[in-house]
């Protein structure tokens, strides 16, 4: 029997922790600890080292630049209008096709052709498939 690759005489040697012939062994994650070991104390969760002052007045881990800092939050009259509106809860395609397309507001009239668009193409892409 040839071996074909370098990587396969690995599993002929046999290591001292190995259960059987021929079986890949792994070594042991550093910094984890092994059942029954002391370090049972370590996998309970630790009290975050933020005051509760920092949490209250900063967006921890928003910061994306090396050198920054996290931002602050500002009061509500700081950030613009359209913020508070990006959560609110949009009408489903099922939905839109109920109303009157004539009475749509601009908003909904291209959110309307954008997810019939989308769905015209999912189901193109399920004919074409089981063809």
């Amino acid at each position: 029997m040839a071996l074909t690759r370098s990587g396969s005489w690995r599993s002929v040697i046999v290591a001292k922790e190995a259960i059987a012939f021929g079986q890949r062994t792994f070594a042991a994650a550093a910094g984890k600890s092994k059942k029954g070991s002391k370090g049972a104390a370590s996998d309970a969760p630790k009290a975050s080292i933020l005051s509760k002052e920092v949490k209250s007045t900063t967006v921890v881990g928003a910061n994306i630049l090396k050198d920054g800092t996290d931002p602050k939050i500002m009061p509500d009259s700081e950030y613009p209008d359209w913020v508070w509106h990006l959560l609110d809860k949009r009408p489903a395609l099922s939905e839109l096709r109920r109303k009157n397309i004539e009475t749509l507001p601009y908003e909904d009239l291209k959110r309307f052709v954008k997810l019939d668009n989308r769905a015209l193409i999912k189901e193109n892409n399920s004919i074409k498939a089981k063809n």
